[in-house]
């Protein structure tokens, strides 16, 4: 049941900030023209419609893998871009999913997305079953997207929805990483992160700028932001009750969790957690470097994370075959 753990990663780059940094910067040239790519907006409930971004593989398709990307991210994400390129070449059908709000979908959304927020995903699953392909689906979640991808998982349990998870560089412990966030080595990306997420939410017409002016980090616009917009009575509340760590014991498919020690956006110790090893259905492959969502191999295929995602799907489409 334990997914197999994934090949050793050398890395290009031991120092993590380093690593995070040319990652989310290294050129990713692919020609897709032999995949073209259908945009559509999937409505998810009466006030809401997402994107989804899906290319088909050349030949029969062996499985799907739905793409999940993290804080302020999209299909365009260089992770998204590499990983959907090397899902399409070993034969499977990929979905780039956006939260709400993502994706110039500001305006068609009644509200933001969060860390825990499935039931979009949920419906886009439901609709995407009604095309009758019948193949297996793994979710590919990428940092906030994997906590999103995670948490489903547990929310179904034992189903046949989904076939297995792999999250990566994944903030299980919603609150532990918000306050890691605020240290000093991280400011240069919060203050990132707080500027796009601003932007968004006043894109959207829903929250005053002065309500927004104030608010200087994660933990302060999901205090006085995304608590009320959701019904959470704060902050503290929020984390608790939507970060993954929670919806780890009922997990029933095959999960494999990738996680660098020298994360620098996400303290390792939240993963001393019994319920990974304890659920004989998750593997936890842990990396000594790779920062956050930084995992630059020296040789071989240079995005490791994106070979260890695809390795895991084709072990769990096997499976499913035997």
């Amino acid at each position: 049941m334990r997914p197999s753990a994934p090949r050793l990663f050398n890395p290009l780059f031991t120092n993590p900030h380093v690593a995070t940094v040319v990652a989310n910067f290294w050129p990713r040239k692919y020609d897709y023209s032999a995949y073209p790519m259908q945009s559509r907006l999937v409505q998810t409930d009466p006030d809401t419609q997402v994107l989804v971004q899906t290319q088909f593989p050349k030949g029969k398709a062996v499985g799907e893998v739905v793409l999940l990307h993290g804080l302020e991210g999209g299909g365009g994400a260089g992770y998204c871009v590499s990983n959907a390129w090397h899902a399409l070449e070993r034969g499977f059908v990929v979905h780039r999913f956006h939260m709400r709000t993502c994706g110039g979908t500001e305006q068609l959304c009644k509200t933001l997305y969060h860390a825990g927020l499935t039931s979009d995903l949920r419906e886009f699953l439901r609709q995407n079953a009604q095309q009758g392909r019948d193949l297996p689906i793994i979710l590919i979640g990428y940092s906030l997207g994997g906590n999103v991808g995670l948490k489903l998982a547990g929310e179904l349990g034992d189903t046949n929805v989904i076939a297995g998870v792999c999250a990566i560089s994944t903030p299980i412990d919603l609150g532990a990483c918000a306050y890691r966030m605020r240290d000093p080595d991280n400011l240069i990306y919060e203050r990132r992160f707080v500027k796009r997420m601003k932007a968004r939410v006043l894109a959207t017409g829903r929250v005053p700028a002065e309500t927004l002016l104030p608010l200087k980090s994660i933990f302060d616009i999901d205090e006085y932001v995304t608590a009320p917009s959701f019904g959470f009575r704060n902050a503290e509340h929020y984390y608790q009750t939507q970060s993954a760590k929670v919806f780890l014991p009922e997990i029933r498919v095959p999960t494999m969790i990738v996680q660098a020690k020298d994360d620098t956006f996400i303290p390792f110790k939240i993963f001393d957690n019994p319920a990974i090893g304890a659920n004989p259905y998750i593997r936890l492959a842990v990396t000594d470097h790779g920062g956050h969502l930084g995992f630059l191999a020296r040789s071989g295929q240079r995005f490791w994370m994106v070979d260890a995602a695809m390795d895991f799907a084709g072990q769990v489409v096997a499976n499913k075959a035997a």
